[in-house]
């Protein structure tokens, strides 16, 4: 009886490997796809010339129209964004109004920004951008006739770009989702950016995928992430990404020595009921450049 239950066992271990083997494989070639669409968009759009509607009508607040001509600079920033799925979860404004401010202290406000908002809900708009205290200069295109001029790509990573003073692409690619083509950003605003090369380090955390449980709706759920510097030199955190504004990041240093560890705090605020999924993306002076943590669970 014992015997028949070990061999069991056994066979069942076989099936599991199988199936891991079988799940990475997928992993690997989904990661290669992602890879080499990533590579394809930035040749296909790299020197690309966007083209802009002649009747743009620029508004603060999406309700106050506002002479704003289109700004004529070495460099400027579009951001274009669809009416596809949740807008705020997309803009993630705080984060533009801080990168936009890192922008202008190392420009002197010579870089500006210009924001196409696709929609035909201007309450919503109007709601989004009060709340954030956003009254940087938008235009409401809801005909999405500068999309309809140039066919952006429709990934919301790609509808961003730096543009030279023929409004030719520098660079694709939403500086807010990824440090590293904020990264990009910054070297070619600065034309030499001579930051610290820094030795990576190896940061360790207890899992990668963290259950929320049930969440009640309009509630904040709270989980203390833990960070563990495993390596030979001190891990410098460079920064914290979301996938959306209902999940934030804390945290009160710059550097975990080796052999120590520190804390982030993340809070997740249950808006919509539903299950859910976010992430959050840590960066810093690590082989795989970022850290992906994601945290699931019910709000009810």
């Amino acid at each position: 009886m014992t015997q028949s239950i070990l061999n069991g066992f056994g066979k069942m271990k076989i099936i599991l490997y199988f199936i891991l083997g079988i799940s990475c494989s997928l992993l690997y070639a989904c990661q290669n796809q992602y890879e080499k669409r990533d590579v394809q968009m930035v040749q296909e759009w790299h020197g690309k010339t966007i083209e802009f509607p002649t009747d743009c009508i620029f508004t603060r607040y999406a309700i106050d129209t506002i002479d704003y001509q289109m700004p004529q600079s070495s460099y400027k920033v579009l951001v274009y964004v669809d009416s596809i799925g949740c807008v705020s979860c997309k803009l993630q404004l705080p984060k533009w109004k801080k990168f936009i401010k890192t922008v202008d202290s190392i420009s002197n406000k010579g870089v500006p920004f210009i924001f196409f908002f696709n929609t035909k809900y201007d309450k919503e708009i109007y709601y989004i951008l009060k709340r954030n205290k956003f009254d940087y200069p938008v235009c409401i295109d809801k005909d999405d006739k500068l999309n309809k001029l140039n066919t952006f790509p429709k990934y919301n990573s790609f509808q961003t770009f730096m543009l030279d003073e023929e409004n030719k692409v520098c660079i694709i690619g939403n500086p807010i989702y990824n440090l590293n083509i904020q990264d990009l950003y910054l070297k070619k605003i600065e034309n030499c950016f001579n930051e610290k090369k820094l030795l990576n380090t190896i940061v360790k955390v207890d899992v990668f995928d963290y259950d929320l449980g049930i969440v009640s709706k309009k509630t904040v759920k709270e989980q203390i992430v833990t960070l563990y510097n495993r390596g030979e030199y001190p891990f410098y955190i460079r920064g914290v990404t979301t996938s959306c504004d209902c999940i934030e990041a804390f945290y009160d240093w710059k550097e975990i020595p080796v052999g120590k560890d520190k804390v982030v705090t993340v809070q997740y605020e249950a808006e919509q009921e539903g299950e859910f999924l976010r992430t959050i993306t840590i960066y810093g002076n690590i082989p795989e450049k970022q850290l992906v943590l994601n945290f699931a669970g019910i709000v009810k």
